[in-house]
């Protein structure tokens, strides 16, 4: 997930980070994906009628005429209530306001103390993650693994992050198909041959913890496989590279390269973030080549999460304002580690 400035405009990070969609000036599209590479900010704003439209355009028609493939366009389900959180769970200060915190200025680094509650948050969103895994099967519904995930986290005296970030009315996001991320568990069984990403992020003793990966479901065929585990190589191989002094945009460079090896696209509109005490912060970590300037620090944290496509990396965001899905149905994989770097590199801090 992400965060704004400016005029307090919705954001999204996985977040988002575009200054790639544009609406043509004689159309009253002004409210769309943006990235302001001078101010380093990151928001998503789109109009009702927009989004109305294009759910309309991309998932109410030809929902069984995706091109050479059985799977069928994925639609929004039945949302359940809320889940409660005991009282007695420290809450982040976003939870109860629709008003979306945005990005925070300035990094996300620590002191040894603080980098030993990143470990703890970060390990706990892992295995919080492990076990959401597990229960990936064809059957089972999203909305159930939102209440799994929901329990675990609480059980372990942890908020679930997305819950009331923005609005958002879960505790986990699960990204089914062509959802490329911040889709919303709901009433929709997962179907065989399905992937989905899962992404999980805990506020443990004041800070954040912030992991996913995409998962088969069933018998998944080997378009899809390729392309979860070509996604998954982008991650560590910009993992590899990080350490201190290192430029930000070395990231985007060695998981671009790597996503035209095998021909994916590479969106670009949601971006990694620093991490901690505050969800999203500085810096904006974009996934592609670009020229942006910075370098990391030590002891500093954030996400790396790239998102690959299999057609087009042109996001649609459905009338729910979060869930975001490729524009012509095809494919998109998802995975993100939360990392802090060290002297020699940089550690995950988001494994079991």
């Amino acid at each position: 997930m992400a965060s704004t400035m400016s005029a307090q405009p919705r954001i999204l990070s996985s977040l988002v980070a575009s200054r790639f969609l544009h609406s043509p000036p004689s159309q009253p599209l002004h409210q769309l994906f943006r990235y302001n590479t001078g101010r380093k900010h990151v928001y998503m704003q789109l109009s009702r009628t927009f989004s109305g439209l294009t759910n309309i355009l991309f998932n109410r028609r030809n929902l069984d005429e995706l091109p050479n493939t059985k799977r069928k366009r994925l639609r929004p389900g039945k949302v359940s209530p809320h889940r409660p959180v005991p009282d007695h769970i420290p809450k982040p200060p976003y939870v109860n306001s629709r008003k979306p915190p945005g990005i925070a200025s300035g990094p996300e680094v620590h002191d040894e103390e603080g980098i030993e509650c990143m470990r703890a948050s970060g390990r706990l969103a892992a295995k919080v993650l492990e076990y959401a895994g597990t229960l990936v099967k064809p059957g089972i519904k999203t909305d159930e693994i939102d209440d799994a995930v929901h329990q675990m986290v609480i059980d372990n005296g942890a908020y679930p992050s997305p819950l009331g970030y923005g609005g958002f009315p879960k505790s986990v996001c699960t990204s089914v198909n062509e959802c490329i991320c911040h889709g919303i568990p709901d009433s929709r069984a997962l179907e065989d041959g399905d992937i989905i990403n899962i992404d999980v992020t805990v506020y443990l003793n004041g800070f954040h913890g912030d992991t996913s990966a995409t998962f088969f479901c069933g018998d998944v065929d080997d378009e899809a496989r390729n392309l979860v585990q070509a996604t998954k190589e982008c991650v560590d191989k910009a993992i590899s590279i990080c350490a201190p002094g290192v430029e930000f945009k070395k990231i985007g460079k060695t998981i671009h390269d790597h996503a035209d090896k095998y021909g994916y696209g590479v969106v670009r509109q949601f971006v990694g973030h620093g991490v901690g005490r505050v969800f999203h912060a500085d810096p904006v970590v974009l996934h592609f080549r670009n020229k942006e300037k910075g370098r990391m620090v030590l002891n500093q944290t954030f996400t790396i999460e790239p998102m690959l496509t299999i057609g087009s990396i042109n996001p649609v965001i459905w009338d729910d304002d979060w869930t975001v899905v490729t524009e012509d149905g095809s494919l998109s994989a998802q995975f993100e580690h939360t990392i802090v770097i060290t002297e020699n590199g940089a550690e995950i801090l988001t494994q079991c």
